[in-house]
């Protein structure tokens, strides 16, 4: 299982811009749905678990972790005539 790699993590509720500085280098979006979405790489198993506490640790419902798959290039398809 690969566990680095960018991550969508949403949260029900919106969080503050004063918790940026928790989530360093994360980018933390507030949705028009009611929820926030944090998005980033995370190193490795350690350090997503240790923001799956912080996460916690604020009180906020969690609703998804999701690891997302790098872009796959654009491969041509032949064109069978």
């Amino acid at each position: 299982m690969r566990t680095n790699g960018p991550y969508e993590i949403r949260l029900k509720g919106h969080l503050d811009s004063r918790w940026a500085g928790w989530f360093d280098a994360l980018t933390i979006t507030n949705e028009n749905d009611g929820t926030t979405l944090i998005q980033g790489s995370v190193v490795d198993q350690a350090a997503l678990y240790g923001l799956l506490q912080k996460i916690r640790d604020m009180g906020l419902p969690l609703v998804s972790v999701t690891q997302v798959e790098p872009d796959q290039p654009d491969v041509p398809t032949a064109d069978p005539r």
